[in-house]
C-alpha cells in the first residue's frame, strides 16, 4: 500500500538506497529496495532504529526540549534519515553517504503527508 510511495521517494534520490515505513514496536509496515541494492536488508536496519528512535525520544521527553522530529545515523558506507508521520510511526530512508542530504530530508517531508492520511 505504500510502497510505491517509498518508491517513489527513493528512486527520485540520486544515491537513494532503499525506504521503510515502521512502526516503534519494530513491525514494517511496507518498504522498498532499489534494485541492485538487495544487499542492504531494510527490515533489520528498521528494527535497530525503531529501538534507537524509541531511546532518542525518551531522552527529548526528559530533556524536556520538545517532540523529536528528525534524526539522522551517518556511517562511512551509510546514510539514514528518520522522520516521524505520527507519535506511532516513522520513516526512513537509507541513502549513499555521496547523496544530497537536504533533498532526502525535502523528499521526505512531502511524502509524511501523505503517508500520515493513509494511517
Amino acid at each position: 500500500m505504500f510502497r510505491d510511495s517509498l518508491q517513489g521517494m527513493v528512486d527520485r534520490l540520486a544515491g537513494g538506497m532503499a525506504g521503510i515505513l515502521m512502526g516503534l514496536d519494530g513491525i514494517a509496515v511496507d518498504a522498498y529496495t532499489k534494485p541492485g541494492e538487495e544487499g542492504l536488508d531494510i527490515q533489520t536496519v528498521g528494527m535497530e532504529l525503531a529501538h534507537a528512535v524509541g531511546q532518542m525520544r525518551k531522552a527529548a521527553a526528559q530533556l524536556e526540549v520538545g517532540q523529536l522530529r528528525e534524526l539522522t545515523v551517518k556511517a562511512d558506507q551509510l546514510v539514514v534519515l528518520v522522520t516521524f508521520i505520527t507519535d506511532e510511526y516513522f520513516v526512513a530512508c537509507a541513502v549513499k553517504p555521496e547523496a544530497s542530504f537536504g533533498k532526502a530530508r525535502y523528499l521526505m517531508r512531502l511524502l509524511a503527508p501523505q503517508i500520515q492520511a493513509e494511517l
